[in-house]
């Protein structure tokens, strides 16, 4: 089972990864708020039907919200930040995520990764260094929105992997995304004017990002993370920074050099070594087990002591 979901998250960084050249000509026409509504509203919709026959319950309706509140942020501020800084700095600033997350479980936690989990994120962020940057980074005004943003996937993935695994993974999906939805909604009619009829290019930028990265590609990950430890699956999805440069190249014309070749080499690397059994690991305390798991007597999936 570990095996399949580790196999799901990696679908979902190449959907993520594929979808980056949409997002970022929807950056370069202005849109912010307005797309990022626009998608999540149609991904959510397109949800709805398959999550009907789930029985919600009042946590969950609160996760989602909470989820929700999370995936505005950093969906907004990533967007947001695209506007006023280069797309090198904006994917290297992002992926930083896969740093933060460790972290977000030892210090809400007490929660302490496996040794080599640790080190295969700050190799991943090397390579996300190389790939996104060629190795210049220069400093831009949005880069601290991106940095903000990067914080708040941290926190999305690390929610995910906590709480989502306790229910529907379609039902939770449609609810976050919709929630998201409605508070872009909200800004994009306060700081956003959107004049109409819309650019036949952003149309279709919605619409690839809502049935691709966000109704398919969200839906896998909240399954993936069910079976999967946050840091392990942060490093898996950290492939995304390939799969969107590969992307770029296909069908924006965009051309890797040899150092941003190296640094997908080092990412991969990363999820490899992060993927390696046997490897000591940090003492901490045993975590609970999850409630099917627990009435069932079978310890939970991935590590058991992080």
């Amino acid at each position: 089972m570990r095996l399949r979901a580790d196999l799901v998250l990696l679908l979902v960084a190449v959907l993520w990864g594929s979808a980056f050249a949409a997002q970022r000509v929807a950056g370069l026409l202005g849109s912010v708020y307005f797309f990022n509504a626009a998608r999540f509203l149609v991904a959510g919709l397109i949800l709805l039907p398959f999550a009907a026959r789930s029985r919600i319950t009042r946590a969950q309706v609160s996760w989602m919200c909470a989820a929700g509140v999370v995936l505005f942020m950093a969906s907004a501020l990533q967007q947001a930040g695209m506007q006023t800084t280069t797309a090198g700095n904006a994917g290297f600033l992002t992926s930083l995520y896969v740093v933060i997350v460790p972290f977000v479980m030892l210090v809400g936690w007490k929660e302490r990764p496996r040794a080599v989990s640790i080190v295969a994120v700050f190799i991943a962020a090397l390579g996300a260094y190389f790939l996104s940057t060629g190795g210049r980074f220069r400093v831009h005004a949005g880069d601290l929105l991106q940095l903000g943003g990067a914080a708040f996937w941290a926190l999305h993935v690390v929610l995910l992997g906590k709480w989502a695994f306790r229910y529907d993974a379609i039902s939770f999906s449609a609810g976050q995304l919709l929630v998201g939805s409605a508070l872009n909604w909200a800004f994009s009619g306060l700081l956003e004017p959107t004049t109409f009829p819309l650019p036949p290019i952003l149309i279709t930028s919605i619409l690839y990002t809502a049935l691709v990265s966000l109704g398919l590609g969200y839906t896998l990950q909240i399954w993936g993370q069910k079976h999967t430890p946050p840091t392990d699956a942060a490093i898996i999805l950290s492939l995304e920074s390939v799969f969107a440069a590969l992307a770029g190249g296909l069908l924006l014309g965009e051309k890797l050099s040899p150092l941003q070749v190296l640094g997908c080499a080092i990412i991969v690397s990363a999820v490899l070594l992060s993927q390696g059994k046997g490897w000591s690991r940090i003492d901490a305390p045993e975590p609970s087990r999850r409630p099917s798991e627990a009435a069932a007597g079978q310890p939970p999936p991935g590590p058991q002591v992080k």
